[in-house]
């Protein structure tokens, strides 16, 4: 008879996204994940399947709570623009902590079918509501109505990943702050 799970499978999977953000898929080794994860090897492999299993589990948990916080912060203020500012503002506040939505890419780019779905799914995602408050900005009259959303988007997006990484890479707040204020400028 199978034993029943005796432990949180979410908060196993939080466990596995912090040694996946700070060593990748190729740094973090099964026994670092079941240390931090406080599972033993066997309960890993039922619950999650292989390593990479639960590393493209982890990567998609931890891009919802990224989209869904940047969301957050799209809809804040009371004009458009405000809100891309909060999704900057928010990238900045967070830029020294490592992202593995970002460090996934950098580690394996599009070799891999099943992650570069899990990660074109989310940007697809945060790509059209990041146009969407672009519109709106430029209907509020805070952007140039001659920028196209979807290439600022991409601007964008490029931008808060040169953020995080220079964020990881030692810039200071002064720096970060910087930095996406010129990002922003450079659409309007």
């Amino acid at each position: 008879m199978a034993r029943t799970r005796q432990f949180d499978a979410d908060a196993a999977l939080d466990a596995a996204i912090g040694v996946f953000r700070e060593h990748g898929f190729e740094g973090s080794s099964a026994q670092m994940l079941v240390a931090a994860m406080g599972i033993g090897r066997q309960s890993l492999y039922a619950t999650f399947g292989d390593k990479w299993q639960l590393y493209c589990s982890a990567v998609r948990r931890y891009g919802m709570g990224e989209c869904a916080a940047h969301l957050d912060a799209l809809r804040s203020g009371p004009r458009a623009i405000d809100g891309i500012e909060a999704m900057l503002r928010r990238v900045v506040e967070t830029a020294d902590q490592p992202c593995l939505g970002v460090g996934s890419i950098c580690e394996f780019g599009a070799s891999r079918p099943d992650l570069a779905e899990i990660n074109d799914a989310l940007a697809d995602g945060l790509h059209a509501a990041v146009a969407g408050r672009i519109r709106d900005a430029q209907r509020e009259g805070d952007i140039a109505v001659h920028i196209d959303p979807d290439v600022a988007v991409g601007f964008l997006v490029a931008n808060i990943s040169g953020i995080r990484v220079a964020g990881r890479g030692g810039a200071g707040p002064t720096a970060l702050t910087e930095m996406a204020a010129m990002a922003l400028r450079a659409i309007r």
